[in-house]
């Protein structure tokens, strides 16, 4: 089983070596000739190292002004024709785990080209702008929680992710907590809400969100104390009555 693991390590740790190198040898391609959304400029400090789709580029460089200690983490922002379950994923980039120090490291973003609805699929930067930067904000929550942790111990995230729902509920309470903590907060919410409120978003994924991850009402709680001990404190009277 260890022999196993370990060829799996080195088959991948070899891919992604070819492919980091591959995406960031055209990264000047990609960015140069691209024409900027964002028509003022403001956001483009927090382009450094970063591989970004035109057609998402202004508001992912949005969303990642919210994370200053990402200015200069190499992110590469992908898209994909399909993820089986979700509609984003970052990761780190398994080379780099390897052969660069805990600063340099690589991570990727995975990002559903289109998000496929019962009806039809929409583009993904076609979402209103609030739910686009929760989501890629929750996202930049996971990467940020990465950033501090070893090389082994994000080997052993991955695996317990994929065997352990509970260990999934508790990387994702992380990820959520660390975008409320950079001022995301309401963008979460109208993620959250948008996912689960919405009639042509599958159910399937409606069931997973509830299961797995916190509710707005959880949120809201985190953004303003406040109001939580509001709702408390209601609770408390109607249950009086």
């Amino acid at each position: 089983m260890i022999y196993l693991i370990l060829n799996i390590i080195i088959s991948l740790n070899l891919m992604s070596i070819y492919n980091s190198s591959d995406r960031y040898d055209k990264k000047e391609m990609l960015t140069v000739n691209e024409v900027s959304q964002d028509s003022n400029g403001k956001f483009e400090k927090f382009a450094t190292n970063k591989i970004i789709p035109s057609e998402i580029r202004a508001m992912t460089l949005e969303a990642l002004s919210y994370f200053p200690d990402l200015i200069n983490t190499k992110i590469d922002f992908q898209f994909k024709k399909n993820i089986s379950g979700s509609v984003m994923q970052a990761q780190p980039k398994v080379g780099s785990l390897f052969v660069h120090a805990k600063d340099n490291r690589s991570y990727k973003i995975k990002i559903s080209r289109y998000l496929f609805l019962e009806d039809n699929p929409i583009p993904i930067e076609d979402l209103p702008k609030d739910v686009f930067l929760g989501w890629i904000g929750h996202e930049l929550g996971h990467i940020q929680d990465y950033l501090n942790r070893s090389s082994l111990n994000l080997l052993g995230f991955g695996m317990k992710y994929y065997l352990s729902d509970a260990f999934i509920t508790k990387a994702e309470i992380a990820a959520d907590s660390y975008a409320v903590a950079h001022g995301l907060g309401e963008k979460i919410i109208a993620t959250k809400n948008f996912v689960l409120n919405h009639d042509q978003i599958p159910l399937a994924y409606k069931q997973k969100i509830e299961a797995l991850y916190l509710s707005p009402g959880e949120i809201l709680s985190m953004v303003d104390p406040d109001m939580d001990e509001e709702i408390e404190e209601n609770d408390q009277s109607i249950e009086s009555l």
